[in-house]
């Protein structure tokens, strides 16, 4: 597969992505306190990240040939301001990022201890407030773009809620995404809402592709993918995706796992492809390893490669992306991931 010669993107078409956009403050503390008493924060990151942050970033950071944009809600507010900064760094066109001043932009404080876990406190501000009426797809459509990229599902509350027929603001929000020829691909968040397989189900029959996680295919599907050791159940795993495709996607179910990925599509043989070994040593942090996958992907839908090999290069680009300190560190252009699959081809086949 060579760049420039076999893409089809060129500088036409390009990719929206929608959802999810937070700003990240990372404290690095000497210790975790008790309840009540004080520690010292040592060292603060700041960084943008969300599941459409996180994918449109890396689309850029992979040199993805066609126009990117960034949908979705930010306050109006100093955070709002640097988020549409940093997106913009990176040539991502950020006219349909919408500015609401009732609400302030969705950031999360993240609580670090060298050697321990990580804490989360997250406030969804604007991204709560996200609609179906936050989307102009018609825009989209009259500019070019050619896919539709939504993520997260179960963290977009104004549009995961279910009305009284049973449809929820994002199945209509991809319905028509559809109906206007876009190609349309969903990332769900890890949520333990009892509303989750629900909520979903309402928006699969309007998925082109769901490009999800083991456990996020596990809890849609009500299929159990991993046994009380925590060891994965390939045979579980092609349930769940089959099940996917029951529920209503039109093309195809993409899951993926530390272990390895499925790529489901109608009319096609399952596609199996394992995970790359990481040394231990070399794994600065797994955030955004999953995000750096789906971007990946939607690169390679968009261009017309094929499922085997657009799998080969997403499994390397969340290897790159494991080597980063923050989602969106690490993550090389495409031309990189493409020779790295060459030669692992080489060097097996």
């Amino acid at each position: 597969m060579s760049l420039g010669e076999e893409t089809k993107g060129g500088q036409s078409g390009g990719i929206v992505c929608a959802g999810n956009f937070i700003v990240d403050r990372v404290h690095t503390l000497s210790y975790w306190p008790e309840q009540g008493n004080l520690t010292h924060i040592a060292h603060q990151d700041i960084g943008v990240g969300g599941g459409a942050a996180n994918v449109v970033t890396d689309l850029s950071s992979l040199g993805f040939p066609g126009r990117l944009s960034a949908a979705g809600c930010l306050g109006d507010d100093a955070d709002g301001v640097f988020v549409r900064e940093r997106l913009s760094d990176h040539g991502i066109d950020v006219s349909r990022m919408v500015s609401l001043d009732r609400a302030a932009t969705a950031h999360t404080h993240v609580m670090s201890v060298p050697g321990q876990s990580r804490t989360f406190f997250y406030h969804g501000g604007a991204n709560d407030d996200m609609t179906q009426a936050s989307i102009d797809i018609a825009s989209c459509v009259s500019q070019g773009y050619r896919l539709f990229y939504l993520g997260y599902l179960m963290l977009l509350p104004g549009l995961d809620k279910l009305d009284h027929e049973g449809r929820s603001g994002a199945s209509r929000l991809l319905e028509t995404a559809q109906k206007a020829g876009l190609l349309t691909c969903v990332d769900f968040v890890s949520s333990e809402d009892p509303a989750f397989q629900r909520q979903v189900e309402a928006a699969l029959p309007y998925c082109d592709y769901v490009i999800i996680n083991e456990i996020e295919a596990g809890r849609a599907t009500g299929v159990t993918v991993r046994d009380s050791d925590g060891v994965l159940l390939p045979d579980a795993v092609l349930k769940a995706g089959n099940s996917l495709l029951s529920g209503g996607v039109k093309r195809g179910a993409i899951i993926h796992a530390p272990e390895l990925s499925l790529w489901l599509e109608r009319g096609c043989e399952p596609i199996t492809t394992y995970s790359l070994a990481v040394a231990v040593e070399d794994i600065v942090s797994p955030v955004g390893a999953g995000d750096a996958f789906c971007a990946a992907v939607l690169y390679g839908l968009h261009e017309g490669w094929p499922s085997a090999r657009t799998a080969a290069v997403a499994h390397r680009a969340a290897a790159h992306c494991l080597g980063g300190a923050t989602a969106t560190d690490g993550i090389p252009h495409m031309s990189v991931l493409v020779e790295e699959t060459k030669e692992t081809e080489q060097a097996f086949g």
